[in-house]
């Protein structure tokens, strides 16, 4: 390679068309919070993630209003494969999307991810029928691969820095999505009978009682999609014998030997599936996706149902006002105490200690139950929002240790592996979920955790399950470092 591949060594090398190195340039200028970066990922996980539990707070009524089933009890049954079948399209796709984010650039998948959610998240609010519910969902999930894209997009469009901020911004806002959905979907569904002066029932929001919330979300989308054309592509286009190397470019690496070479470009080659540090962080996040999940569903399907069978009696409104106090509240809670936590105490410790307070406050929930009037709804509140609270602590810590787990050159596909394992465990959630809520609504006077007990003990089985993979020697201790900087050191020592 000559003088070139010297300077590629030794050196930043920026190359003028390539828009990775364009990207590396303007942050190696920046001064302070880049604040537009952080909003322009915000906007597109909050698009990407609103569609996927807006449907929970009405989904009992819609499953309903199907006639599918004769009896109260079996409607969290079906209402489980409508919940699954937006995660079973996702897992089909989500390792492709990754690879397609690595090839053809981050910015292509986004577009395709936001411009689907128009779409097909407003065809879904026009169902009519059960299976109508089902295939819409399961097309919108094919298409929702934006989750791993945007993890390696916003891992590469800040500075190593600010790496907490962009995952905590990442979280947060997923976060947020997955509560302000429902509470979207919770205020907006059936609107001619909650606002009848506003909407009649001949209207089209009156025959089709849950379009004006996905219609909102799917507006909301398109302002998202058109944004979306402006974004700055991160992916970088060298020549190809440096692509073919499979490492990128820019970072500053000191390698003085033919041996070093060799090493540091094996490794780049290295099979995804071979990395342990990464594998770990992918099975201990779909674990927690199948816990996330199932509890977004129950808590709804539990908020809605009668107290006579052990639930709180809530309106599709009433869910959605818990849901929406919550994700205010966690704007702030995430974006300013997360990365000062992490950084004290690194990624591990704030996943683990955040899982561990998980458990004794879902067992409290059955108990909260018994309350009533003003007492029951603000015990509610504060229980809803310090779960979601340690949910987005323990989804960003995971965030970032997958980001650590691999070389920037692979981050695409490692999150699309990681967003493809989310999925089934997800799609296996709300139909578990539901079968479970189902059998246990059936079993009111049981002597061993009667009733909705029984479901919350299962969703903290998970949880500690998860307190137990975060500890050695399944989780290495090493994804709390990024790979880089790991591989920096390793050729300094080498060199």
């Amino acid at each position: 390679m000559g003088d070139y591949g010297e300077a590629l060594l030794n050196t930043k090398v920026h190359h003028e068309n390539c828009p990775g190195c364009r990207v590396n340039r303007i942050k190696e200028a920046e001064r302070g919070t880049p604040f537009l970066n952080v909003f322009s990922i915000w906007a597109v996980i909050l698009c990407s993630s609103l569609p996927i539990s807006l449907l929970f707070p009405f989904l009992y009524f819609m499953v309903r209003d199907f006639h599918i089933t004769e009896q109260v009890e079996d409607i969290g049954f079906y209402a489980g494969f409508v919940g699954s079948s937006f995660m079973v399209g996702r897992f089909l796709t989500s390792y492709l999307w990754g690879m397609a984010a690595d090839r053809y650039g981050r910015k292509p998948v986004i577009l395709c991810g936001v411009g689907s959610i128009v779409l097909f998240n407003g065809l879904f609010g026009l169902s009519n029928s059960f299976w109508m519910a089902v295939i819409t969902r399961f097309i919108l999930g094919c298409f929702n691969g934006l989750l791993g894209t945007i993890k390696a997009y916003a891992s590469e469009l800040f500075r190593e820095d600010h790496q907490a901020l962009a995952m905590s911004v990442v979280g947060t806002s997923w976060g947020i999505g997955l509560i302000i959905g429902p509470a979207i979907g919770g205020y907006l569904a059936q609107p001619a009978e909650k606002y009848p002066n506003t909407f009649s029932k001949d209207s089209l929001f009156g025959r089709f009682p849950y379009f004006l919330p996905c219609l909102c979300i799917s507006v909301f989308a398109f302002v998202v999609f058109i944004a979306s054309f402006w974004l700055p592509e991160t992916i970088h286009k060298h020549p190809l014998e440096e692509i073919e190397k499979g490492f990128d470019t820019s970072d500053d690496l000191e390698a003085s030997d033919t041996e070093t070479k060799k090493k540091r470009i094996s490794t780049s080659r290295m099979s995804l599936f071979k990395n342990w540090s990464l594998m770990s962080t992918v099975i201990i996040y779909g674990f927690y996706s199948l816990h996330e999940i199932s509890y977004t569903e129950i808590f709804s399907l539990w908020a809605n149902s009668p107290r006579s069978l052990g639930g709180l009696g809530f309106s599709s409104e009433d869910v959605g006002q818990v849901l929406a106090i919550s994700g205010f509240i966690l704007l702030f809670s995430q974006l300013c105490i997360f990365p000062k936590l992490e950084k004290l105490f690194g990624p591990i410790h704030v996943a683990r200690l955040a899982s561990a307070l998980t458990i004794p406050l879902l067992m409290c929930y059955p108990l909260i139950a018994m309350l009533t009037g003003f007492t029951l709804k603000f015990v509610i509140n504060v229980a809803s929002l310090l779960k979601n609270a340690l949910s987005l602590t323990i989804v960003t810590g995971i965030a970032i240790l997958q980001n650590n787990s691999v070389p920037r050159c692979q981050r695409g596909a490692a999150n699309g592996i990681s967003l493809t394992a989310m999925s089934l465990f997800k799609a296996i959630g709300p139909a578990a979920g539901g079968a479970i809520f189902s059998w246990a609504q059936k079993r009111q006077h049981a002597s061993f955790l009667p009733g909705d007990s029984m479901v919350f003990f299962f969703l903290c089985l998970l949880v500690l399950l998860l307190v137990i993979l975060t500890y050695e020697p399944f989780l290495p201790k090493s994804c709390a470092k990024p790979y880089d900087e790991i591989e920096r050191e390793n050729v300094k020592t080498v060199g």
